[in-house]
């Protein structure tokens, strides 16, 4: 279980960072041919959620890693899920059906982190 458990967290840490540094490093016009719900927030907004990605998958990584206060992966987890949530529903909102998927399963991974790492 450990190991599907880091698999899981290294797998959503690699989909946080990645989005949350190419959205820490472009600009709202560079990242629209690509992601077009960028149009619906202003630029602050989205370096805060770019922020709060990366934030997310330091999280999912380091507290456990280190033993510095573990649970932190847990809440990590959570938030990863909640802003998982908040992405599907803004591309349902938009009629982005297409992009819907991958939010579920990067949900589910964050759902199986969490649980896997309560109390652990």
């Amino acid at each position: 279980m450990n190991t599907a458990l880091w698999i899981a967290q290294g797998l959503l840490a690699v989909a946080f960072l990645g989005a949350g540094l190419l959205k820490l490093v472009k600009s709202k016009n560079e990242l629209a041919p690509r992601m077009p719900y960028v149009e619906d927030f202003s630029a602050t907004t989205i370096k805060a959620i770019a922020a709060i990605e990366v934030i997310g998958a330091v999280g999912l990584i380091l507290p456990w890693l280190l033993g510095i206060l573990p649970t932190l992966t847990v809440w990590a987890a959570i938030g990863c899920a909640l802003t998982m949530i908040g992405a599907a529903l803004v591309h349902i909102r938009r009629g982005e059906m297409s992009d819907v998927p991958v939010n579920v399963v990067l949900l589910a991974l964050a759902v199986f982190i969490a649980w896997g790492r309560w109390g652990g």
